[in-house]
Protein backbone atom coordinates (compact mmCIF):
# COMPACT_ATOMS: atom_id res chain seq x y z
CA UNK A 1 0.00 0.00 0.00
CA UNK A 2 1.58 3.27 -0.78
CA UNK A 3 2.54 5.96 1.86
CA UNK A 4 0.43 8.51 0.47
CA UNK A 5 -3.23 8.10 0.90
CA UNK A 6 -5.89 10.68 1.32
CA UNK A 7 -8.37 10.57 4.32
CA UNK A 8 -11.21 8.90 2.69
CA UNK A 9 -13.05 7.68 5.84
CA UNK A 10 -12.92 11.26 7.43
CA UNK A 11 -14.71 12.54 4.24
CA UNK A 12 -16.91 10.15 4.52
CA UNK A 13 -17.60 10.19 8.29
CA UNK A 14 -18.37 14.21 7.16
CA UNK A 15 -21.14 13.35 4.65
CA UNK A 16 -22.84 10.95 6.24
CA UNK A 17 -24.10 13.81 8.58
CA UNK A 18 -26.30 14.32 5.69
CA UNK A 19 -27.84 11.22 5.05
CA UNK A 20 -31.74 11.22 5.20
CA UNK A 21 -34.04 9.30 3.67
CA UNK A 22 -33.73 11.02 0.19
CA UNK A 23 -30.56 10.30 0.10
CA UNK A 24 -31.14 6.24 0.84
CA UNK A 25 -33.62 6.42 -1.91
CA UNK A 26 -31.14 7.27 -4.33
CA UNK A 27 -29.04 5.42 -3.37
CA UNK A 28 -31.43 2.68 -3.48
CA UNK A 29 -32.47 3.41 -7.43
CA UNK A 30 -29.03 3.61 -8.36
CA UNK A 31 -28.67 -0.10 -7.75
CA UNK A 32 -31.71 -1.73 -8.84
CA UNK A 33 -31.18 0.34 -11.74
CA UNK A 34 -28.11 -0.72 -12.42
CA UNK A 35 -28.28 -4.41 -11.31
CA UNK A 36 -31.72 -4.46 -13.61
CA UNK A 37 -33.16 -6.08 -10.42
CA UNK A 38 -36.65 -5.17 -8.24
CA UNK A 39 -35.06 -6.37 -4.68
CA UNK A 40 -31.98 -8.27 -3.36
CA UNK A 41 -34.00 -10.66 -1.15
CA UNK A 42 -32.36 -13.83 0.01
CA UNK A 43 -29.26 -12.65 -2.20
CA UNK A 44 -25.53 -12.43 -0.42
CA UNK A 45 -24.07 -8.49 -0.89
CA UNK A 46 -20.26 -7.77 -0.86
CA UNK A 47 -19.64 -4.06 -0.22
CA UNK A 48 -16.22 -3.69 -1.17
CA UNK A 49 -14.62 -0.34 0.40
CA UNK A 50 -18.15 0.55 2.03
CA UNK A 51 -17.41 3.97 2.77
CA UNK A 52 -19.75 5.69 4.33
CA UNK A 53 -22.19 2.55 4.60
CA UNK A 54 -24.85 4.24 2.42
CA UNK A 55 -25.00 1.45 0.17
CA UNK A 56 -24.89 -1.19 2.37
CA UNK A 57 -27.99 0.17 4.15
CA UNK A 58 -29.57 0.45 0.50
CA UNK A 59 -28.44 -3.13 -0.04
CA UNK A 60 -29.92 -4.34 3.10
CA UNK A 61 -33.21 -2.56 2.51
CA UNK A 62 -33.73 -4.31 -0.39
CA UNK A 63 -34.35 -7.59 1.60
CA UNK A 64 -29.91 -8.63 1.44
CA UNK A 65 -27.60 -10.12 3.12
CA UNK A 66 -24.40 -7.83 3.45
CA UNK A 67 -20.76 -8.15 4.44
CA UNK A 68 -18.71 -4.83 4.27
CA UNK A 69 -15.97 -3.74 4.41
CA UNK A 70 -13.35 -1.35 4.64
CA UNK A 71 -9.61 -0.05 4.82
CA UNK A 72 -10.51 3.21 6.55
CA UNK A 73 -11.07 2.42 10.26
CA UNK A 74 -13.15 5.59 9.91
CA UNK A 75 -15.17 4.46 7.30
CA UNK A 76 -15.99 0.99 8.99
CA UNK A 77 -17.01 3.33 12.23
CA UNK A 78 -18.92 5.64 10.22
CA UNK A 79 -20.89 2.30 8.40
CA UNK A 80 -21.37 1.17 11.64
CA UNK A 81 -23.28 3.98 12.71
CA UNK A 82 -25.13 4.54 9.54
CA UNK A 83 -26.05 0.67 10.02
CA UNK A 84 -27.43 1.51 13.58
CA UNK A 85 -29.53 4.44 12.53
CA UNK A 86 -30.99 3.26 9.26
CA UNK A 87 -30.81 -0.32 9.31
CA UNK A 88 -30.59 -1.54 12.65
CA UNK A 89 -32.47 -4.99 12.32
CA UNK A 90 -30.85 -5.61 8.91
CA UNK A 91 -28.13 -8.85 8.52
CA UNK A 92 -25.35 -7.17 8.21
CA UNK A 93 -21.48 -7.45 8.81
CA UNK A 94 -18.78 -4.61 8.75
CA UNK A 95 -15.20 -5.22 9.80
CA UNK A 96 -11.78 -3.60 8.34
CA UNK A 97 -10.08 -4.91 5.66
CA UNK A 98 -7.99 -4.86 2.98
CA UNK A 99 -9.15 -5.12 -1.10
CA UNK A 100 -5.36 -5.85 -1.95
CA UNK A 101 -5.07 -8.98 1.06
CA UNK A 102 -6.25 -12.17 -1.02
CA UNK A 103 -6.28 -13.95 1.94
CA UNK A 104 -8.40 -12.18 3.25
CA UNK A 105 -10.56 -11.72 0.48
CA UNK A 106 -10.87 -15.20 -0.13
CA UNK A 107 -12.35 -15.72 3.09
CA UNK A 108 -15.08 -14.07 2.23
CA UNK A 109 -16.38 -16.75 0.11
CA UNK A 110 -18.16 -15.90 -2.86
CA UNK A 111 -21.66 -13.63 -3.30
CA UNK A 112 -24.46 -13.10 -5.71
CA UNK A 113 -23.60 -9.27 -5.79
CA UNK A 114 -20.17 -7.69 -5.35
CA UNK A 115 -20.43 -4.00 -5.39
CA UNK A 116 -17.14 -1.74 -5.65
CA UNK A 117 -18.21 1.67 -6.50
CA UNK A 118 -15.01 3.89 -6.92
CA UNK A 119 -12.93 2.32 -4.36
CA UNK A 120 -10.56 -0.11 -6.41
CA UNK A 121 -8.49 2.88 -8.24
CA UNK A 122 -7.56 4.17 -4.68
CA UNK A 123 -5.88 0.81 -3.92
CA UNK A 124 -2.83 1.70 -5.26
CA UNK A 125 -3.03 -1.67 -6.90
CA UNK A 126 -6.21 -1.29 -9.62
CA UNK A 127 -5.36 -4.90 -11.14
CA UNK A 128 -4.92 -6.91 -8.54
CA UNK A 129 -7.79 -5.17 -6.57
CA UNK A 130 -9.85 -5.99 -9.84
CA UNK A 131 -8.69 -9.72 -9.75
CA UNK A 132 -9.90 -9.92 -5.86
CA UNK A 133 -13.37 -8.76 -6.48
CA UNK A 134 -14.33 -10.73 -9.40
CA UNK A 135 -12.91 -14.16 -7.17
CA UNK A 136 -15.89 -13.66 -4.98
CA UNK A 137 -18.20 -13.43 -7.30
CA UNK A 138 -20.08 -16.74 -7.44
CA UNK A 139 -21.01 -18.80 -11.03
CA UNK A 140 -24.36 -16.45 -12.13
CA UNK A 141 -23.55 -13.71 -9.72
CA UNK A 142 -22.95 -9.68 -10.43
CA UNK A 143 -20.51 -7.84 -10.37
CA UNK A 144 -20.68 -3.52 -10.32
CA UNK A 145 -17.60 -1.66 -10.42
CA UNK A 146 -17.32 1.89 -11.09
CA UNK A 147 -13.68 2.79 -12.51
CA UNK A 148 -12.16 6.32 -13.27
CA UNK A 149 -11.90 6.93 -17.11
CA UNK A 150 -8.72 7.34 -18.64
CA UNK A 151 -7.23 10.24 -20.22
CA UNK A 152 -4.17 11.12 -21.60
CA UNK A 153 -3.12 14.13 -20.42
CA UNK A 154 -6.01 14.97 -18.07
CA UNK A 155 -4.97 11.88 -15.83
CA UNK A 156 -1.61 12.14 -15.36
CA UNK A 157 -2.32 16.09 -14.55
CA UNK A 158 -4.33 14.98 -12.02
CA UNK A 159 -2.16 12.32 -10.71
CA UNK A 160 0.78 14.78 -9.50
CA UNK A 161 -2.40 17.27 -8.37
CA UNK A 162 -3.35 14.66 -5.91
CA UNK A 163 -0.35 13.30 -4.64
CA UNK A 164 0.60 17.09 -4.07
CA UNK A 165 -2.73 17.73 -2.34
CA UNK A 166 -1.92 14.49 0.35
CA UNK A 167 1.58 15.89 0.96
CA UNK A 168 0.53 19.24 2.12
CA UNK A 169 -0.08 20.54 5.37
CA UNK A 170 -3.64 21.04 6.30
CA UNK A 171 -3.57 25.11 6.03
CA UNK A 172 -2.07 24.59 1.79
CA UNK A 173 -5.07 21.64 1.70
CA UNK A 174 -7.23 24.17 2.32
CA UNK A 175 -5.91 26.81 0.42
CA UNK A 176 -6.05 24.47 -2.68
CA UNK A 177 -9.63 23.90 -1.60
CA UNK A 178 -10.83 26.32 -1.61
CA UNK A 179 -9.65 27.80 -4.56
CA UNK A 180 -10.80 24.47 -6.49
CA UNK A 181 -14.25 25.04 -5.24
CA UNK A 182 -13.86 28.71 -6.31
CA UNK A 183 -13.15 27.68 -9.98
CA UNK A 184 -15.91 24.59 -10.03
CA UNK A 185 -18.72 26.89 -8.70
CA UNK A 186 -17.82 29.62 -10.97
CA UNK A 187 -17.68 27.02 -14.05
CA UNK A 188 -20.80 25.46 -12.88
CA UNK A 189 -22.25 28.68 -12.63
CA UNK A 190 -21.73 29.49 -16.64
CA UNK A 191 -22.54 26.22 -17.71
CA UNK A 192 -25.86 26.34 -16.16
CA UNK A 193 -26.80 29.95 -16.90
CA UNK A 194 -25.65 29.04 -20.97
CA UNK A 195 -27.68 25.58 -21.08
CA UNK A 196 -30.63 27.37 -19.15
CA UNK A 197 -30.39 25.29 -16.05
CA UNK A 198 -31.33 26.50 -12.55
CA UNK A 199 -27.44 26.81 -10.84
CA UNK A 200 -28.79 25.52 -7.35
CA UNK A 201 -30.29 21.94 -8.65
CA UNK A 202 -26.63 20.71 -8.77
CA UNK A 203 -26.29 21.67 -5.06
CA UNK A 204 -29.36 18.85 -4.19
CA UNK A 205 -29.21 15.58 -3.65
CA UNK A 206 -26.89 14.43 -6.63
CA UNK A 207 -27.32 11.12 -8.65
CA UNK A 208 -26.60 7.57 -6.13
CA UNK A 209 -27.44 10.23 -3.00
CA UNK A 210 -24.18 12.06 -3.00
CA UNK A 211 -23.00 15.53 -1.96
CA UNK A 212 -21.14 17.63 -4.28
CA UNK A 213 -19.11 19.49 -1.56
CA UNK A 214 -17.87 16.28 -0.24
CA UNK A 215 -17.10 14.67 -4.11
CA UNK A 216 -15.65 17.52 -4.94
CA UNK A 217 -12.98 17.26 -1.79
CA UNK A 218 -12.95 13.64 -2.64
CA UNK A 219 -12.09 14.44 -6.14
CA UNK A 220 -9.68 16.72 -5.14
CA UNK A 221 -7.55 14.78 -3.02
CA UNK A 222 -8.11 11.63 -4.08
CA UNK A 223 -4.73 9.48 -4.18
CA UNK A 224 -4.07 6.57 -4.60
CA UNK A 225 -5.16 7.27 -8.01
CA UNK A 226 -5.37 5.36 -11.13
CA UNK A 227 -7.47 5.73 -14.54
CA UNK A 228 -8.45 2.26 -16.94
CA UNK A 229 -9.52 2.72 -20.22
CA UNK A 230 -13.29 0.86 -20.87
CA UNK A 231 -11.67 -1.20 -23.19
CA UNK A 232 -9.17 -2.57 -20.81
CA UNK A 233 -12.07 -3.53 -18.64
CA UNK A 234 -14.16 -5.33 -20.94
CA UNK A 235 -10.47 -7.54 -22.23
CA UNK A 236 -9.95 -7.55 -18.20
CA UNK A 237 -13.62 -9.52 -17.67
CA UNK A 238 -13.25 -12.51 -20.31
CA UNK A 239 -10.03 -13.38 -18.71
CA UNK A 240 -12.02 -13.80 -15.63
CA UNK A 241 -15.10 -15.19 -17.02
CA UNK A 242 -17.60 -12.20 -16.60
CA UNK A 243 -19.95 -11.25 -19.53
CA UNK A 244 -20.56 -7.55 -19.68
CA UNK A 245 -24.71 -7.06 -18.71
CA UNK A 246 -24.51 -3.07 -18.37
CA UNK A 247 -22.05 -0.07 -18.54
CA UNK A 248 -22.62 4.06 -18.48
CA UNK A 249 -19.88 5.29 -19.56
CA UNK A 250 -18.65 9.20 -19.40
CA UNK A 251 -17.15 8.81 -22.73
CA UNK A 252 -14.19 11.33 -23.48
CA UNK A 253 -14.99 13.22 -19.90
CA UNK A 254 -13.19 12.97 -16.36
CA UNK A 255 -15.49 10.11 -13.82
CA UNK A 256 -16.20 6.95 -13.68
CA UNK A 257 -17.12 3.99 -15.97
CA UNK A 258 -19.70 1.79 -14.82
CA UNK A 259 -19.68 -1.86 -15.41
CA UNK A 260 -22.05 -4.97 -14.40
CA UNK A 261 -21.00 -8.17 -15.21
CA UNK A 262 -21.86 -11.70 -14.60
CA UNK A 263 -19.94 -14.67 -13.94
CA UNK A 264 -20.51 -17.37 -16.26
CA UNK A 265 -19.24 -20.88 -14.17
Amino acid sequence: MTETRFAFGENWSKYAQLVDEERIAAATTSLTSMLGVEGLRGRSFLDIGCGSGLFSVAAARLGARVHAFDYDPDSVATTRRMVDAFAPDADIRVEQGDALDRDYVSSLGTHDVVYSWGVLHHTGALWRAMDNAARCVRPGGLLFIALYNHQIFWSTYWTVVKRAYCRSPRPVQAILYGAYTVQQTLRGLVVDVLRGRDPRARYRVGPRGMSIQRDRLDWLGGYPFETVRPVQVRQWAQGQDLDEVRAELVGRRLGCNQFVFRRRH
